[in-house]
């Protein structure tokens, strides 16, 4: 009999006080013996199969409230049986119901004794007959007449009695004890390293493409052999200085702000948002400078922008390269800032707010009354990041546009 049908056979009996356990094992009184761990034929509707130990634990406890329940199972270290699984398994081994859909038909793994196989032995006197056979008949010439009957001997069924179970498919996704943050970090260095290495190339590209264009934006800085000279925009690269001449964004340096220095390049160029407080959980370090590109563009040319989040290091040229901000939504982030007041600000600069989208409102009441373009992401779909990362790129790349022709 397998452990399924041998638990409800003693449930319905009402003879749940027989079944015990004595060490790895639970013995149906002297009927049936089957290990702990042994699988039954009831699957969860998550899919896997309950142990025997899991079923007789919550047979014998299915009056108690599920909350309870759960944390005596999880006190024990019992698997528990969820909630949707409660009340059919519970029908079924009081042998109300005849059937579920959750129950499968195991082959026995031991047969229903209680005999211990380490202590099997043919002379055993419990056995039905001793060791030579049955009791001698002698036939009319005094010899022995009886025919010896072939004992059968279930070998595998004897050693599969002796298993043990060491691990199932839940307990090796778990992992127990372990986890993988050791990956985590160096994957990220090795991610941190690939775009340092791609900030110096874009700049050295910039030193590149300014020598070519000279101070006065045409080719060679010399004369224009032929070429009409075009009006020079204000967002123009000149000199040779790396970064000198390149648009600058700021954002906020205070860490309860969605976008900072720490997570601007992923949003910005891989449009993936990543928490500032995971990022430098994982060990980042923060950087002076960011060079962002807008990686998602189908433009064969991309312009690179510089982030930064402290003003006041910068010089009054550095301010003249500023082109968008992101705001914390408080006054005190435009302290000495050059110029008048937040409606001179975002008149120069355009203005950014990030913001979960289930966010209260209040929370942005403030800056609904400047001049700032609300941008609003999810906390749990990342996939939804990159329409967010978008949206700023067209808003920013339309201002930078007119503000070149201003």
């Amino acid at each position: 009999m397998d452990p399924l049908s041998a638990l409800r056979d003693f449930t319905i009996r009402g003879e749940l006080d027989k079944v015990v356990r004595v060490g790895d094992e639970f013995r149906f009184g002297s009927d049936y013996s089957f290990p702990c761990s042994a699988s039954t034929g009831y699957r969860s509707k998550q899919g896997n199969l309950y142990t025997l130990e899991t079923l007789v634990y919550y047979i014998k406890n299915h009056h108690l409230k599920h909350i309870e329940y759960l944390q005596n199972a999880r006190n024990l270290k019992i698997p528990s049986v969820t909630l949707p699984d409660r009340k059919p398994l519970l029908e079924y081994l009081q042998g109300k119901i005849a059937s579920h859909d959750a129950i499968e038909l195991l082959i026995p793994t031991v047969h229903s004794s209680v005999v211990d196989v380490e202590e099997y032995r043919p002379e055993d006197p419990s056995l039905p007959f001793p060791k030579d056979g049955p009791p001698a008949e002698k036939d009319e010439n005094g010899e022995d007449s009886r025919i010896l009957p072939e004992r059968p001997v279930d070998y595998v069924s004897m050693i599969k009695a002796l298993e043990k179970p060491l691990k199932d498919r839940e307990s090796l996704l778990e992992c127990r004890h372990r986890d993988f943050y050791g990956v985590l970090v160096a994957s990220t260095r090795r991610e941190e390293e690939r775009q340092r290495a791609e900030s110096q190339q874009r700049k050295d590209g910039l030193v590149a493409k300014s020598r070519l264009l000279g101070p006065d934006g045409g080719v060679g800085g010399g004369d224009d052999a032929g070429f009409e000279s075009t009006p020079k925009p204000k967002m123009h690269l000149k000199g040779s200085k790396i970064g000198e001449g390149v648009p600058i964004i700021l954002v906020p340096s205070a860490s309860q702000t969605l976008i900072t220095i720490y997570n601007v390049k992923e949003f910005l160029e891989d449009g993936v948002f990543v928490p500032t407080d995971v990022k430098m959980k994982m060990g980042a370090s923060k950087p002076d400078c960011v060079t962002v590109q807008k990686k998602f563009s189908r433009d064969r040319v991309v312009a690179a922008y510089e982030v930064r989040d402290k003003p006041s290091t910068m010089k009054s040229e550095d301010w003249e390269r500023v082109v968008a901000v992101f705001v914390l939504g408080k006054e005190w982030q435009f302290k000495d800032w050059p110029f008048k007041d937040h409606v001179e600000i975002f008149n120069k600069i355009i203005g950014f707010y990030m913001r979960f989208e289930d966010d209260s409102v209040e929370s942005a009441k403030t800056v609904k009354q400047w001049n700032v373009k609300i941008i609003s992401i999810s906390k749990n779909k990342r996939h939804q990041d990159r329409a967010a990362a978008l949206e700023v790129w067209d808003r920013l790349e339309e201002f930078v546009r007119s503000r070149s022709h201003t």
